[in-house]
C-alpha cells in the first residue's frame, strides 16, 4: 500500500475512532456554579460547652477545605483546584490544603505557584513546600524555604533531615539532625532509614539501638532494612525480638521470605498469623506466583475471604507470564471490577502470547469501559508491537492519535520500528519527524528503518543529524550506520565511522560492528582488507556471523581457496547451522567442484543437518498467512491448490 493512500486511511480511521476521546471521561465528582452552596455535615465541628459556635462562614470554609482535601485523594485537582478559585472566602488552611493536593499529585510547580502568592504562610504549607520540593530532588529551594521560617515544628525538620539522606547528602542530614531542639520517635527512625537507603545498615541500626523510644515502626523499618540487604537472619533476630507486632510487620517479614524464594518460612509464618487481612492474603498469592508456584498461589487465592482487586491482578499476571491466556481470561471475566492496572495486564498479555488481534480487541473494550491505557506509553507500544498486518498497524496508529499519543516518545519509537518491519519507511519518517522530543531510540530506529530498506544515504543524513542533536550514539546506531555504508558501498565512510566508535565515543566494536565493515569491505571486492579486519579482531568477538560475512564475499567474488578455509572453521564453530552448509556449498557448485558439494551434501546428512525450509507470506483482508515449503496445514489448502491448477494448468 502507498504511503499517500496509508495516511489517507489514517484520518478516516481516526474520524471513526475520534470518539473515543472521550471514552474516560465520567460524570464529574463534584460540580459548582458561581458560589459553592456548602452546608454543615456531620463532619463539621461540634463546637464544646462554653466556647463561641462557628460561624456560617466559618463552617463554609471549613467545609470546603475538607471537600478540596477529599477531592485531592481521588486525584480530581482540576476540580478542587475550581472549587479552591471559587470560594468567596479563604484562610491559611484553605492554601495549604490545595498546595498539599498538588504535591500529593506531583504537581510541584502548581503548588510552587500558589505557595509564592499566599497571603500569609503557615506552618502547614511550608513544611509540606520542603517535603515537596525534596522528594523531587530540590535540595536548594527546600532548604531557602526552611530557613525563612519563622517558627519550624518537627515536620519540617525530619522532612528536610529525611530529603538530605534520600539525596545521599548524610552528613548535612546528620548535622541537622543534631540541630533539632526537639526530636521524636518518627525523626530517629527517619535517621534510621536514612542509612538503610544509603546502604548503610549497620549505622542504620546503631541509631535503632540507641533510639529513647520505638514504635512499631520503627522496628518495622529496621527489620525491612535488613531484609532489603538480603540480611534475613538478622531480620527474623529482631522480628522474634519485638516487643508488639502488628499486621505490617507480618506483612513485611511475610513480603520478605517470599521475596528470597524462602516459600517454606512464608507459609509458617502465614499460618501462625493472629490475624490477616487483604495484604496478608494478597502477598502470599503475589510471592507465590512471583515464584512461579501458580497452583499453590492459586490455592491461597480460592480462600481469600474478601479478594481484593491487587490480588486478583496478581494471578492475572502469573498465569501470563506462564502464557496461560485462557486462564487468564477466566479470571479477568469473573472479576466483580477491574481498574486500569487489569487492563493494562491483559493487554499486555495478549500482546505477548496471542491470539492475534487480541491485544487491539481488549484495548477499545478498556476504552468502552472509560479507562484509559497507562499514561508512559507501555500499553499502547504493546499493542503496535502485537500488530501483525498494514490494517491492524493502521487502526492502532489512528487509535493512539485519538488518545493524544502521538508526541509520546516512547509511542512513536514503536511504531517507526512497526512501519519499517511492515515495510512503510515513508510512513515511519513522517511518525518520526512529527515527533518533538527525541531521544537515542528514536534516532536509532530511523537510521535502521532506512538502513535495512537500503535508504543508506538517508541513514547517514539522520546519524550525522543525530550528532548535531546532541545525541549520543550507542553500539545498535552504529550497527545501522555500518549496514548503511554497506549497502551505498562507501567504504572509506564506514572505516570512519567504525574507527570512531572507540577514538570518539569510547565504544568497544562487537561481533556485528567486525561483521558490517568485513561485509563493506567484502561488497566493494576488498577480500585481503576484509581478511585482516578479521585477523586483528579480538578472539572473543569472533563468532558464525563475522565468518559467514567474510564466507559471503568470498563466494561474491569467487575466492574459493580462502571460502573452503573459512568454511572448514565455520562448520567447526556451527556444526548444526545448515546455512553455513548451503553457503559454503554454493561456493562449491558455483566453481564446478562437484566432489566437494557432494562431500558437504554427505556431511550434512551424517549430521542429520537439514535446511530450513523456505516460507512465503500475504496479508489478506488484514490477516497474515504464511505457507511453509511442502506445508498442507491451511484452512483453505484445497481450494488454494485447485485455484493454482486452474490458473497456471487450463483445461
Amino acid at each position: 500500500m502507498s504511503s499517500s493512500r496509508c495516511y489517507h486511511h489514517f484520518l478516516k480511521f481516526h474520524a471513526i475512532c475520534r470518539p473515543l476521546r472521550n471514552f474516560n471521561s465520567s460524570s464529574s465528582y463534584y460540580s459548582i456554579h458561581a458560589k459553592p452552596n456548602l452546608k454543615p455535615n456531620k463532619t463539621t465541628p461540634t463546637p464544646l460547652p462554653g466556647k463561641p459556635t462557628l460561624s456560617e462562614r466559618d463552617v463554609y470554609v471549613y467545609n470546603c477545605n475538607n471537600e478540596i482535601v477529599k477531592l485531592g485523594r481521588l486525584g480530581r485537582v482540576k476540580e478542587a483546584r475550581n472549587l479552591f478559585d471559587k470560594m468567596s472566602r479563604r484562610d491559611a488552611v484553605s492554601y495549604a490544603s490545595m498546595i498539599t493536593v498538588y504535591l500529593k499529585n506531583h504537581d510541584l510547580p502548581n503548588a510552587e505557584t500558589l505557595f509564592r502568592v499566599m497571603p500569609e504562610r503557615n506552618i502547614v504549607a511550608e513544611s509540606a513546600m520542603i517535603d515537596g520540593y525534596m522528594k523531587s530532588g530540590c535540595i536548594d529551594e527546600a532548604r531557602r524555604v526552611f530557613n525563612c521560617m519563622e517558627e519550624r515544628n518537627v515536620y519540617s525538620w525530619t522532612s528536610l533531615i529525611s530529603g538530605y539522606f534520600n539525596c545521599g547528602e548524610i552528613e548535612e542530614g546528620l548535622r541537622l539532625f543534631h540541630r533539632m531542639p526537639e526530636k521524636n520517635v518518627v525523626t530517629w527512625t527517619t535517621v534510621a532509614l536514612g542509612y538503610a537507603h544509603n546502604g548503610m545498615v549497620a549505622q542504620a541500626r546503631k541509631v535503632f539501638d540507641l533510639m529513647p523510644e520505638r514504635n512499631t515502626v520503627s522496628w518495622t523499618a529496621m527489620i525491612k532494612a535488613y531484609i532489603q540487604s538480603d540480611q534475613f537472619d538478622e531480620a527474623f533476630k529482631l522480628f522474634n525480638e519485638m516487643p508488639q507486632r502488628n499486621l505490617y510487620s507480618w506483612n513485611i517479614i511475610i513480603s520478605g521470605c517470599l521475596s528470597a524464594n524462602r516459600v517454606g518460612q512464608a507459609i509458617k509464618l502465614f499460618n501462625s498469623m493472629p490475624q490477616r487481612n487483604a495484604v496478608s492474603w494478597t502477598a502470599m498469592v503475589t510471592g507465590l506466583a512471583h515464584n512461579k508456584m501458580i497452583r499453590l498461589a492459586r490455592e491461597y487465592f480460592d480462600q481469600m475471604p474478601k479478594k481484593e482487586i491487587a490480588a486478583w491482578n496478581a494471578m492475572i499476571s502469573s498465569y501470563i507470564d506462564e502464557g496461560f491466556m485462557v486462564e487468564a481470561n477466566e479470571l479477568f471475566i469473573s472479576m466483580p471490577e477491574r481498574n486500569s492496572v487489569t487492563w493494562n495486564i491483559m493487554i499486555d498479555g495478549y500482546a505477548k502470547n496471542g491470539p492475534e488481534g487480541e491485544a487491539m480487541n481488549h484495548l477499545i473494550l478498556m476504552l468502552r469501559s472509560n479507562f484509559r491505557p497507562s499514561g508512559c506509553g507501555t500499553t499502547i507500544s504493546s499493542v503496535l508491537i502485537s500488530c501483525k498486518g498494514m490494517l491492524e498497524l493502521m487502526q492502532a496508529h489512528a487509535l493512539l492519535l485519538s488518545l493524544g499519543f502521538e508526541h509520546n516518545t516512547l509511542v512513536t519509537n514503536v511504531l517507526v520500528t512497526m512501519y519499517s518491519r511492515s515495510g512503510d519507511v515513508h510512513c515511519a519518517r513522517l511518525a518520526f519527524e512529527n515527533l518533538v522530543a527525541k531521544d537515542t531510540v528514536s534516532w536509532k530506529s530511523m537510521i535502521l528503518a532506512y538502513s535495512n530498506h537500503g535508504y543508506g544515504q538517508h541513514a547517514l543524513q539522520v546519524f550525522a543529524r543525530m550528532i548535531r542533536s546532541g545525541a549520543k550514539p550507542d553500539e545498535i546506531a552504529f550497527v545501522g550506520v555500518l549496514s548503511a555504508c554497506s549497502h551505498a558501498g562507501l567504504v572509506n565512510k564506514g572505516q570512519r565511522l567504525f574507527e570512531s566508535m572507540n577514538c570518539v565515543y569510547g565504544l568497544e566494536p562487537k561481533a556485528e560492528h567486525y561483521s558490517c565493515l568485513i561485509d563493506i569491505l567484502g561488497r566493494a571486492g576488498q577480500v585481503d582488507e576484509a581478511t585482516k579486519v578479521l585477523s586483528k579482531m579480538p578472539h572473543c568477538e569472533l563468532d558464525g556471523a563475522v565468518l559467514g560475512t567474510l564466507l559471503g564475499a568470498c563466494r561474491l567474488h569467487g575466492d574459493v581457496r580462502l571460502a573452503s578455509c573459512i568454511g572448514e572453521k565455520l562448520l567447526e564453530m556451527e556444526p548444526t547451522s545448515s546455512g553455513n552448509y548451503v553457503l559454503l556449498a554454493n561456493v562449491y557448485a558455483s566453481n564446478g567442484m562437484w566432489n566437494k558439494f557432494a562431500q558437504l551434501r554427505k556431511m550434512m546428512k551424517e549430521r542429520n543437518v537439514r535446511k530450513a525450509p523456505g516460507f512465503s507470506q500475504i496479508e489478506v483482508n488484514g490477516k497474515n498467512h504464511v505457507f511453509l515449503a511442502g506445508d498442507r496445514s491451511h484452512s483453505e489448502m484445497d481450494d488454494i491448490y485447485r485455484l493454482l491448477q486452474e490458473s497456471f494448468f487450463p483445461l
